[in-house]
């Protein structure tokens, strides 16, 4: 897994251990040959990807680019994609729930993955086979 630059709120998280854990993921879901592009950002960054990608002039906490579907899938080599994290929103959620930021960066590294591998949750069935799958790997990563 490579880690994008990390933003100034990312300073607090165990970059080094976030690095395991993903590898551990690729490797829990049969892709530990391939790699993925995790960046950490601010809200001012995030809300402008979700502004150009999303149409949602808003920051979110995940979002996730997959280079598994689309027109230029067969140029990928061993890149599955991109998971992009607010580390000032994850950082807010992680204090609301009395929860680590490692924690919660974790639980949406997991979120990201999972749909740039394929899954979603629009629909009730997708969205049960998504939790259990997140949850699947949370006990397999868990800082």
């Amino acid at each position: 897994m490579i880690v994008g630059p990390p933003d100034r709120p990312a300073r607090r998280l165990d970059v080094s251990g976030l690095r395991r854990r993903g590898a551990l993921l690729l490797r829990s879901l049969g892709r530990s040959r391939e790699e993925l592009v995790l960046s950490l950002v601010g809200d001012d960054e995030m809300r402008a990807l979700n502004a150009e990608h999303r149409g949602k002039r808003r920051a979110t906490d995940v979002l996730s680019f997959s280079l598994l579907e689309g027109e230029h899938g067969e140029h990928r080599g061993r890149l599955l994609g991109d998971v992009v994290i607010s580390v000032d929103t994850a950082a807010r959620q992680a204090r609301q729930a009395r929860r680590s930021l490692d924690e919660r960066v974790t639980k949406l590294l997991i979120h990201g993955v999972l749909h740039v591998v394929g899954h979603d949750h629009e629909h009730d069935d997708e969205a049960r086979a998504m939790r259990s799958e997140e949850r699947r790997l949370w006990r397999l990563v868990r800082p």
